[in-house]
């Protein structure tokens, strides 16, 4: 997911294998596969970067679980009055 911000301030995140195409008329525009259309402060440049980044992360990602040299964040224990149960990581399944 990368991340863009609303006109408004508010920020959100995008799926960017969503994204059929990204216009600036003069305000960047990103329309997704479905027809969705978000208005955003960035500029064209800076959501293609960002769209980059995200896919080089993916690959450099995979790239470390390949050669066995990827470590996963640990997840902190949940305190015992929390509701969120965290999703046990593959050695434990």
């Amino acid at each position: 997911m990368i991340r863009v911000t609303r006109l408004n301030g508010d920020q959100f995140a995008l799926n960017p294998d969503l994204i059929e195409k990204v216009e600036a008329h003069p305000d960047t525009v990103a329309f997704l596969v479905d027809g969705t259309k978000y208005v955003v402060r960035e500029s064209v440049d800076e959501v293609l970067q960002e769209i980059r980044e995200y896919r080089a992360g993916i690959l450099a990602i995979s790239y470390e679980m390949d050669r066995g040299t990827y470590r996963s964040v640990v997840p902190e224990p949940a305190s015992a009055d929390s509701s969120v149960v965290p999703f046990p990581i593959r050695e434990e399944r």
